[in-house]
């Protein structure tokens, strides 16, 4: 084990040339981050998914209950064990072939089977109801961190100028609001991770499951290897696009479709003009050219780098299915947007 730990925090992999893990141990004068600081994610994150809890309870039930949203679940399918056992151990959508057998069997016409295998499918879909307090939960913490990023990065002089990020870089000293930054934004991402695996199941659970793992990656690379002020840019960045798409399926949710309407061309356009403009422009540029002339490269900066590029390409992939979107819903004369970005929402959060 002590070689296994020893080959992955390989210096020569992680730091610049003639840097070593003893020069960013914390001293009486500076602070560093620590790769240990992260372990007070994890209870947290435990903290944040009751504190989740709480609030969809008290405040987000009770909010989609005044703008009668209903509590009631799809049609739930009638028991049957035999057709119970084929869809929990077999397949959910089973073919011709099985249906004419089971048809035999339970002495039942194919459509009948057919609409009960739909039901049972409905079942595993979350209400209306559960999905608007979900949104409402992630609007209220998006909208929490991306109004507290705008104020912490105000004061800090790597927005103004982000060749801050790399002026005396690793030395650079991790400050409170720094921290506390992090630590909210991979607590919150862990508190995801966590509670996909006792919310209702969704059919795109191994993909947001990838989301949640590559998001968590990220921010933990970021930290360990101290590129935080730069990481802060782009957690701000990606915030700002959430706050109004979790705003927009709400009004969805709500049936307040000209709301939506409204919410979804403000998400398209901020999520368009940061993601294709500010970012590659304001971000890349100074992770890729700023770094390089003032740190220069080193194994860990290429990785860095990669990801951030291979996040453009999805940024670009994703304004693109946005587009397309809109303009099916133009077509057809309404905007129902978080119906429709859900089937998407993977690649879209995946930006993040």
């Amino acid at each position: 084990m002590a070689g296994i730990l020893a080959w992955f925090w390989n210096e020569r992999f992680w730091l610049p040339h003639n840097v070593t893990w003893a020069d960013l141990k914390n001293t009486d004068e500076s602070t560093f981050p620590q790769a240990e600081d992260l372990y007070l994610a994890c209870p947290l994150a435990f903290c944040m998914f009751m504190i989740r809890l709480v609030f969809e309870r008290f405040i987000a039930r009770p909010c989609a209950l005044g703008l009668k949203i209903q509590a009631n679940g799809p049609q739930k399918a009638q028991p049957n064990a035999i057709l119970e056992k084929v869809f929990t151990a077999i397949t959910k959508h089973p073919d011709e072939k099985r249906l004419e057998g089971l048809s035999k069997q339970l002495d039942w016409d194919v459509r009948t089977i057919q609409r009960w295998f739909r039901h049972r499918r409905n079942q595993e879909k979350p209400s209306t109801l559960a999905r608007f307090c979900e949104s409402m939960w992630r609007f209220t913490f998006y909208l929490y961190i991306f109004t507290y990023g705008v104020r912490f990065l105000k004061k800090s002089p790597w927005l103004w100028n982000t060749r801050e990020c790399w002026y005396n870089y690793p030395y650079q000293p991790l400050t409170v609001d720094l921290h506390y930054y992090y630590i909210l934004e991979l607590s919150f991402y862990l508190s995801l991770l966590f509670s996909q695996f006792t919310d209702i199941r969704r059919k795109d659970f191994l993909l947001m499951f990838l989301h949640h793992v590559a998001t968590i990656s990220l921010i933990t690379f970021s930290y360990v290897n101290n590129m935080a002020r730069v990481g802060t840019l782009v957690m701000c960045l990606h915030d700002a696009a959430d706050v109004l798409l979790e705003a927009a399926k709400m009004a969805n949710y709500a049936k307040c479709q000209r709301l939506c309407n409204v919410l979804f061309v403000m998400f398209a356009l901020v999520f368009i003009s940061s993601r294709l403009g500010v970012y590659p422009v304001w971000i890349l540029n100074s992770t890729v050219f700023e770094s390089w002339e003032i740190v220069g490269p080193y194994p860990s900066w290429w990785v860095f780098n990669v990801l951030l590029v291979l996040l453009q390409a999805l940024h670009t992939f994703w304004s693109y299915l946005i587009v397309r979107i809109a303009c099916r819903a133009i077509s057809r004369g309404k905007i129902s947007c978080a119906t429709n970005l859900k089937s998407h929402q993977f690649s879209i959060s995946l930006a993040q």
